[in-house]
């Protein structure tokens, strides 16, 4: 390590903390909503719980019921930011501090178990924008940002000697935590359980106790503060209506996929350079005689590597629970390296400069990334001006069987309508216990709520996508007032018979349609819209479910008949 008496270098100064915080907001600021995945569903969600006095018809489309559960980060903080800046300024707002938080916590953690902030970890500061981040999982992403700075808190107050405050700090810190998202408290206690275990055995090493059996116990002893959130846990599991299932374990694929997906966004090429990159500092970490790797830091970026192993693909119905933890392992591990005593001031400067350049490169390219995509949102968006206050909107993104690594950021833009314009719109998630909304405009049939809105060229396997001619012939006319096409494949005019243009893209793509009730919907037959397999599969579950059925009401009939 270096000399604690040496002069800072400018990687180590607050100075150079700061600007590297406020450098991690610089791609949100153009863009007027963030162009995250997911964000546009959320946002229809939050105007929801906002509006339902002043638009009471919501309610008949949606049932919205606060419950306590452990999803609510954004969900709660929005309702005073609205009445402050308006929805759409205070979920840009706080969504800027997600990625200025996650910076400043992995610089602050570096600093307490290094003494100094290691030049090797500025590489680990464009995970910042991380791909469970660019998806959209604000909450989730929000609790991980906190649960950095609140374990970089951890290691403070444990190395001031301060543990009456560290509980007093904790206990209501973590409940708040676990209230923002769940995932976010169970990270922060492998952190603090791991960097407890390392502490207590050299506590007992230095007295001449050092057993690691005694270190576990003691370890847990010291985290019993961050415990009380599973008796919330407990409570929100066992609720009424909770139907989110925990499932798709150990699926090793995808688990290799994932960790090469930590800086995706726009270029695949640019992306997996950005995470070659990054394996390579893991690896130097290793081979480098200047560099080495912490305890502290190494044994959580263990902990948390096994937890990613050991994790489903679902947890309590939200998907994507492992993918969502992989930057997160890197990012550990990234900053868990530090210098050797014998390290030159020149390499460390060129490793610090190396990682700056890497840090720029990444935020620039972000940076154009989202303007780009805030030009898509700016032409899409603008069918929203013909759109009516209250209207009932069926919408269809196009979208691609091959899952391109260019995620288009459209997928939930129709809940842009229902922030906007109050509209009804099918993109709602709608999982009971996994949020606090849920569709209830049975009209809609299996047009109410996502997927949806997602439409393809062709049926995709092992996806419940359908095909954008499915859609357009078979959704329900008489519960939609307005038609709403993003980018969609072409499909056969026929199938729009009945639907008048209100507005088209330049391009021609994306359209706004408005039912005409007055004509009669599309004759299509299934045999032009699904494939003869699919057809043939359809019939046989249909005869295999009658005859279900029939012998449940004769074995019913026989009962009533012969009583015991």
């Amino acid at each position: 390590m270096e000399n604690p008496g040496a002069r800072l270098r400018w990687w180590q100064t607050r100075w150079f903390v700061i600007a590297a915080t406020l450098l991690t907001i610089v791609p949100l600021l153009w863009p007027t909503i963030p162009p995250l995945v997911d964000l546009p569903g959320h946002m229809g969600r939050y105007r929801v719980q906002l509006s339902l006095e002043i638009a009471p018809w919501l309610s008949q489309w949606y049932n919205f019921k606060w419950s306590l559960i452990g999803n609510l980060g954004i969900d709660l903080l929005i309702i005073p930011f609205a009445k402050l800046f308006g929805l759409e300024l205070g979920v840009k707002l706080i969504v800027m501090t997600i990625p200025a938080l996650t910076v400043a916590g992995l610089l602050w953690i570096a600093r307490e178990v290094h003494g100094r902030i290691p030049p090797t970890a500025l590489f680990a500061l464009p995970l910042a924008y991380c791909y469970p981040f660019q998806f959209g999982f604000v909450n989730f992403a929000l609790s991980m940002a906190l649960a950095l700075c609140l374990f970089a808190l951890w290691l403070r107050l444990a190395r001031l000697g301060r543990f009456r405050l560290r509980v007093a700090i904790f206990v209501p810190a973590s409940c708040l935590l676990w209230l923002c998202h769940t995932f976010g408290w169970g990270v922060l206690g492998v952190l603090a359980f791991s960097a407890e275990m390392v502490r207590e055995h050299d506590r007992r090493k230095d007295a001449g106790s050092g057993h690691w059996v005694a270190s576990w116990f003691r370890a847990g002893i010291a985290c019993v503060p961050l415990a009380l959130p599973m008796l919330l846990m407990i409570f929100w599991r066992t609720g009424d209506h909770v139907t989110g299932q925990t499932t798709d374990w150990f699926d090793w694929q995808a688990k290799s996929a994932w960790l090469l997906m930590v800086l995706r966004d726009r270029w695949e090429w640019w992306d997996i350079t950005g995470v070659a990159i990054l394996y390579i500092i893991l690896l130097k970490g290793l081979r480098d005689p200047a560099i080495e790797y912490s305890r502290n830091l190494g044994l959580s970026a263990l902990f948390l590597a096994a937890v990613y192993l050991l994790l489903p693909r679902i947890v309590f119905g939200s998907a994507y629970a492992d993918m969502r933890l992989a930057p997160f392992v890197i990012a550990i591990a990234v900053i868990a390296i530090r210098p050797r005593a014998n390290i030159t001031m020149r390499h460390a400067g060129t490793l610090a400069a190396l990682g700056l350049v890497f840090f720029l490169a990444r935020t620039t390219g972000t940076t154009i990334s989202y303007a780009m995509f805030a030009r898509d949102y700016r032409t899409e968006l603008a069918a929203l001006d013909k759109l009516p206050i209250g209207a009932r909107v069926v919408s269809f993104v196009g979208y691609s069987c091959d899952n391109k690594w260019t995620m288009s950021r459209l997928e939930h833009l129709p809940a842009l309508a229902l922030e906007r314009r109050l509209a009804y719109t099918n993109d709602q998630w709608s999982m009971a216990g996994a949020q606090l909304l849920t569709a209830r405009y049975f009209a809609a049939g299996g047009f109410a709520h996502d997927p949806s809105q997602i439409v393809t060229a062709r049926w995709c396997m092992r996806e419940w996508w359908r095909p954008v001619g499915f859609s357009m012939a078979r959704f329900p006319r008489g519960a939609f007032d307005y038609v709403w096409l993003i980018r969609t494949p072409k499909f056969d005019p026929r199938y729009a018979s009945d639907l008048v243009p209100v507005w088209r893209s330049p391009d021609g793509t994306s359209a706004l349609l408005k039912v005409d009730h007055t004509k009669p919907p599309p004759q299509i037959e299934d045999s032009e819209l699904i494939p003869a397999p699919l057809l043939e599969l359809r019939e046989r579950l249909r005869r295999k479910r009658a005859a279900e059925a029939a012998a449940a009401a004769a074995e019913a009939a026989n009962a009533t008949a012969n009583p015991s």
